[in-house]
């Protein structure tokens, strides 16, 4: 059986991959980022005696930037088939019978990355608190919170990490949706190829 639009598949994949190694690199940065600033943290730490301290806030700076890292990660593990799995047994298989759960594993995984993208997107819409009432509603963000959320520390505003780790969930979803039609088309061409 034909692959449905192959070379379209393969154009839009290659679009992708693009845009997922950059915001890979984006979280690479965050987290190299984050990394600094706890080394920083701790050598503040060992010099109290030399009037140096910890950074304020660290482990605000830790959380929020690991969240948005993660999220800047997955578009690119999901295009790459990066995840987790367990291969004992699927070696074994036929290329046809490889391709076809393969399929599944991606159909599964494009159904949690849209839930992920709803819960996130329901989270961001409880800290933003900007947006007309009609506007909030026409976007399924919910009512508008009483005050703006901030970091106990730094004092920094909640919904920047959510809607930066929205970016990166939203693009998981878009990719898993792909995913899923590339793997429709190894199914058809009865095995795998190589991502």
């Amino acid at each position: 059986m034909a692959a449905i639009a192959p070379n379209a598949e393969a154009r839009v994949g290659r679009i992708f991959e693009r845009i997922a190694r950059w915001l890979a690199y984006f979280g690479g940065t965050i987290l190299a980022a984050v990394a600094g600033v706890t080394v920083a943290s701790i050598i503040g730490r060992a010099l109290l005696s030399f009037g140096l301290g910890p950074i304020k806030g660290d482990f605000e700076i830790v959380e929020m930037g690991c969240a948005v890292a993660v999220f800047s990660f997955l578009p690119y593990t999901q295009l790459k088939r990066g995840h987790v799995t367990v291969d004992l047994f699927i070696d074994r298989l036929p290329d046809r019978a490889k391709a076809f759960l393969g399929f599944i594993g991606d159909v599964m995984l494009t159904l949690a990355a849209y839930v992920i993208l709803w819960r996130l997107w329901l989270g961001f819409g409880e800290k933003f608190p900007y947006g007309s009432d009609a506007f909030r509603g026409a976007l399924g963000m919910g009512y508008k919170p009483f005050f703006a959320e901030t970091t106990y520390e730094l004092e920094l505003p909640i919904w920047i990490p959510y809607a930066l780790s929205l970016i990166g969930a939203f693009f998981f979803f878009v990719v898993a949706v792909y995913t899923v039609w590339r793997s429709l088309n190894w199914v058809l061409k009865g095995r795998e190829e190589h991502v």
